[in-house]
């Protein structure tokens, strides 16, 4: 608990220089159903059902499943079959939509990530991952 603490606190930080330039949002449950939905479908192995949550951007890019699936192995591994995922800030920067994201792995390991989120016709949709630096921690 004492490290998750301290990550949190080391994040929070490091936003706090970006909240000058962003403007805070609300939580929207819909965002947080969107992102935990993918994260349920990684879960259950079921990369055709993630792949669907991601914006047309992002599917054309990939262009299929099988190739969304080998990025998300070999680049997001975390997200795969966490053991903790926990919603921290929603944000608009430069007039995107943005929701940060800290997610505990098997082997205990914390990473925060910021979703980039998109309104659709049919809700929101992901249309970016980006994982963020961890702080440097000196003595």
């Amino acid at each position: 608990m004492g490290k998750f603490l301290l990550i949190v606190t080391m994040i929070v930080g490091l936003s706090g220089h970006v909240r000058a330039q962003t403007n805070e949002a609300i939580p929207d449950p819909a965002i947080e159903a969107v992102i935990q939905s993918q994260i349920d479908a990684f879960r259950a192995d079921d990369f055709a059902k993630a792949f669907t949550f991601a914006s047309p951007t992002i599917q054309g890019i990939f262009g299929t499943v099988d190739r969304f699936a080998a990025m998300v192995r070999q680049g997001f591994p975390m997200v795969q079959d966490p053991d903790e995922v926990r919603f921290l800030e929603l944000r608009s920067i430069r007039g995107e939509v943005w929701q940060k994201v800290l997610v505990r792995d098997a082997s205990g390991a914390y990473h925060a990530l910021d979703y980039q989120m998109i309104p659709s016709g049919d809700g929101w949709q992901i249309d970016g991952v980006q994982l963020l630096r961890a702080p440097q921690v000196g003595a």
